[in-house]
C-alpha cells in the first residue's frame, strides 16, 4: 500500500504498473474537492501523451496499480 498525504497530492509524480498506450508516467495537475474540502479525485495527465483523466484518489493507494514517483 502507498502511503501518503492527500493535501499534497498536486503535482506529484507516479507511474503506472500496467501502463496502456505507452503512457506510463503521470503527473497530477489537478484536485476535485467537495463543499467541505474534502478531496474526491485527482486529473491524471501523462506525460508521453498530455491525455488527461480523472480518478479516485484512494486507487493511489495500490501499490500494484500505481507506483509513487517515476520509475
Amino acid at each position: 500500500m502507498n502511503r501518503f498525504n492527500p493535501d499534497k497530492l498536486l503535482l506529484s509524480k507516479w507511474t503506472s504498473t500496467k501502463p496502456q498506450n505507452k503512457e506510463k508516467h503521470f503527473l497530477i495537475t489537478e484536485l476535485l474537492r467537495d463543499e467541505n474540502e474534502v478531496l474526491l479525485q485527482v486529473e491524471l495527465q501523462a506525460v508521453l501523451t498530455q491525455r488527461s483523466q480523472w480518478i479516485d484518489w484512494k486507487v493511489l493507494r495500490d501499490d500494484q496499480q500505481w507506483l509513487f514517483g517515476w520509475r
